[in-house]
């Protein structure tokens, strides 16, 4: 078995345990961006992984979703932001830098400008992750698209004059949480790509799933440990960081799911996925 994880501090809480021994996990852990394991996961180099909400939705009869584990946000989410010289209801035409990690948040961001702000920018993808103030600056941009840490460390710049958190504008617009990533686990038989990989037996997939929640359990009541290690590790404040994990959901409710669904059905009607319906794996 293969599991995949995000670098970025947000995934702490489900890790760290494991990270720890505290909890077993009979698995190899493969670390990556987002946009990584993605693929991986759809070449079936993965048996599990944390994948963008996204990825899901267009790959959705290739996977189960792992039920009651995601990273969600009903409100702020600190780490996906969009800094601006200018209101975002004046981006119309303008150069937007976004990051090749997130689909998900590209794909966010396009509707709050189309249905939200009105605005058609001009989206252009970064070589390398627009966070990095050495490349912005080098750059010419009106307004820059920032995910996971590199966000929360270009919010304590204060560099731009406009800074909107994703999560919050979703939460304003549909009252409902926004989920921007899930845990799945790839259908049997369900690759192509890596014949080798493609049986996966549910059973372990459950004993993974299993040993996930368990930590998530023990992370969630040790979150000031995890925001000091997250401090080290990153330079931010580890205050900062405790106010940041404290903020993210890592359940999959009702409440999500129906925010889930919602952002589905929103980018199907645009023609941006296909239309994500959802299949849980078995825990019985």
């Amino acid at each position: 078995m293969r599991l995949g994880r995000i670098a970025y501090i947000n995934c702490y809480p489900v890790y760290g345990a494991i990270d720890r021994g505290i909890v077993t996990l009979n698995a190899e852990l493969v670390t990556g961006t987002p946009s990584e394991l993605n693929g991986l996961l759809a070449a079936a180099e993965l048996d599990v992984s944390v994948v963008s909400t996204v990825e899901y939705a267009r790959n959705a009869s290739a996977y189960h979703l792992l039920p009651d584990l995601a990273i969600s946000c009903d409100g702020p989410v600190r780490s996906v932001a969009l800094f601006s010289h200018k209101p975002a209801e004046e981006l119309d035409g303008a150069t937007v830098l976004v990051s090749e990690s997130s689909r998900t948040s590209v794909y966010l961001l396009e509707l709050l400008c189309s249905d939200v702000w009105g605005v058609r920018p001009t989206l252009v993808e970064a070589r390398t992750e627009p966070s990095d103030i050495d490349v912005l600056e080098t750059l010419p941009h009106d307004a820059v698209l920032v995910i996971g840490d590199g966000a929360l460390l270009l919010a304590a710049r204060h560099l731009y004059e406009h800074h909107y958190d994703l999560g919050e504008q979703w939460k304003n617009w549909t009252g409902l949480p926004f989920v921007f990533a899930v845990w799945a686990a790839r259908r049997a038989g369900g690759s192509t790509e890596n014949p080798s990989r493609a049986a996966v037996k549910v059973v372990p997939v459950q004993q993974v799933h299993e040993a996930l929640l368990a930590s998530r359990e023990w992370g969630l009541d040790h979150l000031d440990q995890l925001a000091a290690e997250a401090g080290v590790r990153t330079g931010i404040d580890p205050q900062q960081c405790m106010e940041y994990l404290s903020g993210l959901d890592y359940a999959l409710s009702y409440s999500h799911l129906e925010g889930l669904t919602s952002f589905f059905r929103r980018l199907a009607a645009k023609g941006m996925v296909n239309d994500g319906s959802l299949s849980f794996l078995s825990v019985a």
